[in-house]
């Protein structure tokens, strides 16, 4: 997918396009119906399917300040990618395009620079200065100018239009599974591995700390988890909270750590998606070093049997499809040759001969990193 970030790129393509417009925060399952029809118009039509998004959230720059996102702009693009976009416009939410009037909006980028034959939209979409860019305005614009406009309907759920505010809130109850229904898909943290304190490799328990770009966390505690990276899923337990046993102190820092299993290399700098299956237990205060580390290789030993109970069920939901990929995620909580091929793959696995995973664990005693 081509990615095009105005300023400074120009939002020029050279060809016809079906374009969507939308923040798409969480890209959930309305985003989606919105998203796939516009590729699918775009296949239809011989032309690039085009998502213009924003870098951020228009409230963070109107209001002064806004809820954390469901999914960052890194998110996001991934997520775009895989609904089958071939272009993203990432749009700079600056004081100068909050000022632009709607009708230029469409005019100059959507109409001249896109090329756009065909402008697919949600039922509820506003852009533009005062938020009068809608279907409306679109259709008048495009029978003037010649091209399309379809409206999206809703996709519902329980009498109602799934939103991103159902799902954030969703997610901070702890209601998870919730979420997932409303997405589309499991729940999941997308972020950048980033140093830490390096406390749980000297315990013999390394973990990946994430910087997660401001998207929207669930409750404290400690889950049964999916790492995602080069379309490989791992099995993994992650700990999200202040890590009480280390940080007392009431306005101590939330981190999120995950703990991939049986996983031996680098990566620092790398960005990984975690997917959450099942909350494990809550965070808890521990008084020594071993207390908790018998914690941890409990924690490991649940993650396992909910991990494969999910998988059995195919209800893991990581993304990926067809019966080799179940065979080899099945396989890595154990040393079968599916489940070395898989961790191969995975960038940083060493060479080294495969062995049967032992249990290791995570929780509130791991690097941040």
């Amino acid at each position: 997918m081509q990615v095009i970030r105005w300023p400074p790129e120009k939002p020029e393509l050279h060809g016809r396009s079906v374009a969507t417009l939308g923040v798409f925060d969480g890209v959930h399952r309305g985003h989606a119906r919105v998203i796939g029809r516009a590729v699918s118009a775009a296949a239809g039509r011989g032309c690039r399917a085009v998502v213009v998004t924003f870098d951020r959230h228009p409230d963070s720059l109107l209001s002064g300040s806004a809820q954390p996102a469901i999914t960052s702009l890194d998110h996001r693009l991934r997520l775009f990618r895989a609904h089958g976009a071939d272009v993203c416009v990432v749009v700079g939410f600056t004081d100068e395009v909050a000022s632009m009037p709607a009708e230029r909006f469409v005019r100059e980028i959507l109409w001249k620079g896109l090329q756009a034959e065909l402008l697919v939209l949600g039922f509820d979409s506003r852009f533009g200065a005062g938020r009068e860019g809608d279907v409306g305005l679109c259709r008048r614009l495009g029978a003037e100018l010649g091209f399309d406009v379809e409206e999206v309907p809703p996709v519902l759920v329980e009498g109602q239009p799934i939103s991103s505010t159902a799902i954030r809130e969703a997610v901070q109850n702890g209601e998870l599974e919730r979420a997932g229904r409303l997405l589309g898909r499991p729940f999941s943290l997308y972020g950048t591995v980033v140093h830490g304190d390096g406390r749980g490799a000297r315990l013999g328990y390394p973990t990946a700390n994430l910087d997660l770009h401001n998207e929207t966390v669930p409750p404290s505690g400690v889950y049964a988890t999916w790492v995602l990276t080069d379309g490989v899923p791992l099995p993994s337990v992650t700990s999200v909270g202040p890590r009480p046993s280390f940080h007392p102190e009431q306005d101590a820092e939330v981190v999120v750590e995950t703990h991939i299993m049986g996983f031996a290399g680098q990566l620092y700098g790398q960005d990984l998606e975690v997917q959450f299956v099942q909350l494990l237990r809550e965070q808890r205060v521990y008084g020594h070093a071993e207390a908790l580390k018998r914690q941890m290789a409990r924690d490991v030993r649940r993650a396992q049997v909910v991990l494969e109970a999910a998988e059995s069920q195919g209800a893991g939901g990581r993304g990926q499809s067809g019966g080799e990929e179940r065979r080899a995620r099945a396989g890595l909580l154990d040393g079968s040759p599916a489940g070395c091929a898989a961790r191969r793959r995975f960038r940083g696995v060493s060479g080294r001969p495969c062995q049967p995973e032992t249990p290791a664990a995570l929780p509130e005693l791991q690097r941040r990193g």
